[in-house]
């Protein structure tokens, strides 16, 4: 791929848009003071709405919306001497903490890791590219493992079987980011979203509670459709142009994966027994009618059941368990030291996340007080209805949205943040649920990931591209992901749209419909 043909045509078209985009994104703040513009702008709006009458009715309390002043003494105070409660009661915060506590011990002691390599390693040349999509949704379990781990094995396991390295980057790159959403396995992305999702759902209904795991049974199924999707892109679409590309990197010699170590093999062998065992001892202690992990009902999923307000802890468990045996076994655990050491870098990882988590949370303890986001929901969605659309659009319309956001903000709590207190309630007033529109929200955010250039791993994806090819860049990055984009987003919609179609249940404790009160 010359330089010159890479800039003409319609590659030329996309090289321009793509420093648009970046121009324009390189005006935005950083995300976390995103959020303090947003909670200024909040506090500005509501001294100028305060005074307004609106006709307009408070679902929540059947009385005409008032708009609360958040710069009067009264509201101000509430501001000062709730700030560090709001923070430490920030839903998101507590079950991502404890979510990557145990993942970060599954993770650095390498159990994880050894996992991926096996799946990697016994796969036949023909079940390559499915299989190297499929490892690389599971990865997101491990948080950003998949962009670090699975990203260059994908190149050197391509290249070892014959094919070109830059169409395994592609490929694990399309299963990562552009699948970011779906996967077989909870991870902490699900409590993640779950908790914005719930904020913004109690702007509306203070009593709604929000499954974890509401688009569970949805996202499963994605994995298959976006293995079918990226597997016929890879070889049908991508392979025939990758031929022609040269490949003149430093990394053109690596040709061979590490093999396991017989210590880190007893060690994944006595692990993957360890989880197998702990999920048949759930199952067993959840499956009599009198089990204490039953409602009073004696339902498994429903919202009083105590085992759906353990999926938390579980994920917590499920990791750290496995990952501990595998170190002990494999040499990476030789004192609790270790474990500690695990769990403290998982931290590490996120401190940026607490600072926009803190930020996050004032701007939403001040939205919903301001009562803007209610007056926000009933406009909107009287300005819907008197469009009387169909569900369906207005969902399908949600997902665009979502996909012109993730051009300027990439990360996607930040972005779910942002947009959870106003898509949530405005789609709740018109009688969607919550799961629903974050199941959009997921579709459109994740499907975009691969052709945004502001989204944080983009830079090292062409690094590593750079190590085969030399002349890759941004440009040619994207002419190869969008062929992946397009398919992820048209198809995953049309999935969406047909399993609702279908009454298909979406999750846990999920519904299509929101009935108030």
């Amino acid at each position: 791929m010359s330089q010159s043909s890479e800039t003409s045509g319609g590659s030329a078209f996309v090289q321009r848009f793509l420093n648009a985009v970046e121009w324009a994104g390189n005006k935005l703040p950083d995300p976390a003071f995103l959020f303090v513009w947003a909670m200024l702008l909040t506090m500005v709006s509501s001294l100028l709405l305060a005074n307004v009458e609106f006709t307009d009715v408070d679902p929540r309390s059947g009385e005409p919306i008032t708009v609360v002043n958040q710069f009067s003494g009264e509201q101000l105070t509430v501001f000062l001497t709730s700030m560090v409660e709001t923070f430490t009661g920030f839903p998101p915060l507590g079950v991502v903490l404890v979510a990557l506590l145990g993942v970060g011990v599954a993770e650095q002691t390498g159990y994880i890791q050894a996992m991926l390599r096996k799946m990697l390693k016994v796969t036949p040349v023909r079940f390559l590219t499915p299989m190297l999509i499929i490892v690389s949704i599971v990865s997101h379990a491990a948080g950003d493992t998949g962009y670090v781990l699975i990203i260059p094995l994908g190149a050197v396991m391509f290249q070892a079987a014959g094919r070109h390295p830059l169409l395994g980057i592609c490929a694990a790159f399309a299963g990562v980011s552009g699948g970011f959403s779906a996967n077989f396995l909870p991870s902490s992305l699900d409590p993640l979203l779950q908790g914005f999702t719930q904020q913004g759902a109690n702007i509306v209904d203070p009593e709604i509670t929000v499954n974890p795991l509401c688009n569970y049974y949805f996202m499963t199924a994605s994995c298959l459709v976006i293995t079918a999707v990226g597997w016929f892109l890879t070889d049908r679409i991508l392979e025939p142009r990758l031929q022609k590309l040269a490949v003149d990197g430093d990394g053109s010699g690596d040709s061979t994966m590490g093999e396991l170590s017989a210590a880190e093999a007893t060690g994944l062998n006595i692990a993957s027994a360890t989880l197998v065992s702990l999920i048949v001892l759930l199952a067993w202690a959840a499956f009599p009618a009198d089990s204490p992990l039953r409602g009073p009902a004696g339902q498994l999923t429903t919202r009083d059941a105590p085992l759906m307000h353990s999926i938390v802890p579980l994920i917590f468990l499920l990791f750290l368990i496995p990952g501990v045996v595998y170190g002990v076994f494999a040499g990476s655990v030789k004192s609790h030291r270790d474990v500690i050491g695990g769990m403290k870098k998982s931290m590490d990882t996120i401190t940026y996340y607490l600072v926009m988590a803190f930020f996050a949370a004032q701007f939403t303890a001040i939205f919903s007080r301001s009562n803007i986001g209610v007056l926000i929901a009933v406009k909107g969605a009287g300005f819907l209805a008197a469009w009387n659309l169909p569900g369906q659009v207005t969902i399908f319309g949600i997902i665009l949205l979502t996909c012109a956001v993730n051009l300027l903000v990439g990360s996607a709590s930040a972005k779910w943040a942002l947009l959870s207190p106003i898509f949530v309630p405005m789609l709740m007033a018109l009688g969607l649920s919550p799961e629903l529109t974050q199941a959009a929200y997921r579709i459109g955010d994740s499907s975009t990931n691969i052709v945004t250039p502001l989204m944080p791993y983009f830079p090292l994806v062409v690094a590593f591209s750079q190590k085969y090819v030399r002349s890759t860049g941004i440009g040619t990055m994207i002419s190869l992901m969008l062929p992946y984009c397009i398919g992820f987003l048209f198809t995953w919609t049309v999935l969406l749209l047909i399993w609702w179609g279908l009454g298909l249940p979406l999750g846990l404790q999920a519904g299509y419909s929101y009935v108030a009160g």
